[in-house]
């Protein structure tokens, strides 16, 4: 993350999620990012490929010249950047990740300004993470747009990551002490060979430990 605004946020949401997939929306406290809310925004999945602004700061706005409450994230991409971007926040609403992307929009004098985003899950009212907490703010520095301009158009997408606050993804993180899918525990085994079939045998698993047998 280049950006202090990302940095922050995202030491604020990783406090707040203290280990979690995700922090719950009502555990966001604006008051406690009061010098980065005019670059924060907040979405709302809809669907696979609908994820509306709830929120947008007002920096974010006046930078593309438009209100973006109610107007969809994945708009505006081009055709490419948005399957790239949808993969994204798939995989960080399944598996809490966080994603980390860079763009850049062309400016009404032509001009390239380059931007990052952060996107972060949040759990809303079910048990998944249905909200995105998010920054956007610039990493160049090209003058923003003046208010007579049109807006910003033409988002291209030029790098897009996921980062594992946990270092993998979250449904592969062991929780109390239970043994991580990919990794089973390997047993030792005898072969048992009936007819002409052959069988490998595992002690334990359902049967009564040696001190319960009579």
């Amino acid at each position: 993350m280049k950006s202090k605004t990302s940095q922050f946020l995202y030491s604020y949401w990783n406090d707040v999620r203290n280990g979690r997939l995700a922090p719950r929306r009502f555990e966001i406290e604006p008051s406690r990012i009061t010098s980065i809310l005019s670059e924060t925004f907040i979405l709302e999945r809809l669907d696979v490929d609908i994820y509306r602004f709830r929120l947008a700061g007002t920096r974010i706005c006046d930078e593309f010249g438009a209100e973006l409450r109610g107007t969809n994230f994945l708009d505006g991409w081009l055709a490419e950047d948005r399957i790239s971007l949808t993969r994204h926040l798939k995989e960080l609403t399944q598996q809490g990740g966080v994603g980390v992307v860079t763009f850049q929009a062309r400016a009404p004098d032509g001009g390239l300004n380059t931007f990052e985003c952060l996107l972060l899950p949040l759990i809303h009212t079910r048990d998944t993470a249905d909200r995105c907490l998010g920054a956007l703010s610039r990493i160049d520095n090209a003058p923003p747009p003046s208010a007579n301009d049109q807006r910003l158009a033409m988002r291209r997408l030029t790098s897009a990551e996921i980062i594992w606050p946990d270092g993998r993804p979250h449904q592969v993180v062991t929780h109390q002490n239970r043994q991580i899918p990919f990794l089973p525990h390997v047993r030792q085994a005898r072969i048992v060979r009936s007819d002409r079939r052959q069988f490998r045998v595992y002690e334990g698993g359902l049967g009564k430990p040696e001190s319960q047998e009579t």
